[in-house]
């Protein structure tokens, strides 16, 4: 019943239109166009996170590993952070949260060579997870610090 519940508050949960004046997409994705190379991109958002106290827990050049194993890919790489003090609490409301935490942001180049730093909604994990709005608040910050970390 309780598995049945979460699933019927998922479907029903609102999708967030707009996250530092960004929409997110059906699949809960927020995407903002990057000025800068994917590798400059995501250094810049590590120095941003970095100066705000956030931990890096891992980087991870997908291309990089494609080239390894003699596949090609476009520039690809995945920033993995978080916050432990505003994570916790939410894995304690629904612990399978913990399935997209710590946060996540992929910048990669798309086939018309533009660079996209995409994230997922906060209204979207908390709906996925069926939490309460209430926690948006402790992933909202991702959005304002994305936006930094992209001005020019």
């Amino acid at each position: 019943m309780k598995h049945l519940l979460a699933v019927m508050l998922f479907a029903i949960a609102p999708v967030a239109t707009s996250i530092s004046a960004q929409a997110a997409d059906s699949s809960g994705l927020v995407s903002r166009v990057s000025p800068y190379s994917v590798a400059a991109t995501l250094d810049r958002l590590e120095a941003v996170l970095k100066a705000k106290g956030v931990k890096i827990f891992a980087r991870i050049d997908h291309a990089a590993e494609a080239q390894s194993a003699g596949l090609s890919l476009r520039p690809t790489e995945l920033l993995i952070f978080g916050n432990p003090k505003a994570g916790t609490p939410l894995m304690r409301a629904n612990q399978s949260i913990g399935l997209d935490l710590p946060m996540k942001a992929l910048a990669w180049q798309d086939a018309q060579g533009q660079v996209q730093l995409t994230w997922n909604s906060p209204d979207y994990l908390t709906g996925r997870h069926a939490l309460d709005p209430e926690f948006n608040k402790n992933l909202a910050a991702v959005g304002g610090l994305i936006e930094a970390a992209l001005k020019p």
